[in-house]
């Protein structure tokens, strides 16, 4: 590697820097929860309040989980060392598809190693270029590069602008596309919107189309026992592809999902690169999931704990004048604007023990920097008291509120 190329890289990353955009990481040293243990700099800071996980319901450290986990690992081994089609299926993968797509109201679901690769892997099996996509303006990187992977023509629509979103339907129409998708997030994860998935519905029933929706940001949670933002608004059946995770509300591991009709899982299983080409889930990940489905199911105190939390958190910081976006999903982002402010507030937080995380450009607009706040059911009422007061702490410190 020349000198120059290596000048090059660490002048890109001084540009970072000074913008105020470098990410750095703490290591956790103890399992994700709502307070955790982190070093930072070689010193341990002992039961941190964590308000950035996607732990939503709490199961990262869940007992049945790892008993399950457990279990599988002593039976059925570490890995298969294979990909799915030549020798890495075992009863459980199947088991696992099969359960997701009858909790998502689907035929079938096949698995990938994470959402990333499922959205990386959905869109170029099944349209070409005589096809078009239709996606929303603030859809998930991972919908935006399996998007890029297609042939199909792009169109984009402003974020959930059902004006903006017919007169793309209308366009790719008239450009005579032969088979039209929509594709969404079902929860925006920098905002905590939900998409409105009965009105993106009813416009693809007249214009023919097909509706796509990453429903990461949900399953488990949302909805009635906890089956997303479809079930949530009503429209299961007519949602026709759901993509989602493992990675999040259903244990916090790994692994990725597409949920759909028969012939869209059969077609994705023989042409869909990223399940063809990587190696299957482990066991241990495919019987946590399971159980965490079991859970899932039956664990409606986890989700009004969740909501509980989400409400009281809310209203505690309007009351305190941050700034946040309206909704009623988890995610509460505390507005801020500039990068290095999110960062300094970031830090300034961490100092009195609340763990939270700085959220800007590019991962959202320039000006748009904000701290993303999660809420976990496993959240004390003590704990998001702690919370609001090292907020208030800062806050006043660094003159936001």
């Amino acid at each position: 590697m020349t000198k120059s190329f290596l000048d090059h890289i660490s002048d890109n990353l001084h540009e970072i820097e000074t913008a105020g955009l470098y990410k750095r990481e703490r290591e956790i040293i103890s399992p994700q929860a709502g307070r955790i243990d982190v070093r930072v700099d070689g010193k341990v800071h002992e039961r941190v309040v964590n308000l950035c996980a996607n732990n939503y319901l709490g199961l990262a450290d869940n007992p049945r989980l790892i008993k399950a986990a457990k279990t599988a690992l002593e039976t059925k081994g570490l890995g298969l060392a294979s990909v799915r089609f030549i020798c890495g299926t075992q009863e459980e993968h199947k088991q696992l598809e099969q359960k997701l797509a009858r909790f998502l109201g689907k035929d079938d679901a096949i698995l990938f190693a994470a959402c990333f690769d499922a959205n990386g892997g959905l869109f170029e099996p099944l349209l070409t270029s005589e096809d078009a996509i239709i996606s929303d303006a603030l859809n998930h990187a991972s919908i935006i590069d399996g998007i890029r992977l297609c042939k199909a023509k792009r169109f984009r629509y402003a974020n959930s602008d059902m004006a903006d979103l017919e007169a793309r339907l209308i366009e790719a129409k008239e450009a005579g596309a032969r088979y039209i998708m929509i594709a969404t997030d079902g929860v925006f994860s920098m905002d905590g919107h939900l998409a409105k998935l009965p009105q993106i519905a009813e416009l693809a029933k007249k214009f023919g189309a097909i509706v796509m929706v990453d429903d990461c940001h949900a399953t488990g949670f949302m909805g009635p026992q906890g089956r997303g933002t479809p079930a949530h608004f009503n429209v299961v059946n007519e949602i026709d592809i759901v993509t989602g995770t493992l990675g999040k509300a259903l244990g916090g591991s790994m692994g990725g999902y597409i949920a759909g009709s028969q012939p869209v899982i059969d077609l994705l299983r023989q042409r869909a690169r990223p399940y063809l080409f990587s190696n299957s889930l482990p066991p241990m990940i495919v019987a946590a999931g399971l159980e965490a489905l079991d859970i899932v199911e039956e664990s409606d105190d986890l989700r009004a704990r969740l909501f509980e939390n989400t409400v009281f958190w809310r209203f505690g910081l309007e009351k305190l004048g941050f700034e946040t976006v309206p909704g009623e999903h988890p995610i509460v982002p505390v507005m801020l604007g500039e990068a290095k402010l999110a960062q300094e507030m970031a830090k300034l937080l961490f100092d009195e023990g609340v763990f939270v995380a700085g959220f800007f450009f590019p991962v959202v607009p320039k000006g748009a920097a904000r701290i993303r706040t999660q809420m976990s059911a496993v959240l004390s009422r003590e704990d998001l008291e702690f919370a609001l007061a090292a907020f208030e702490k800062c806050g006043r410190l660094l003159e936001v509120i």
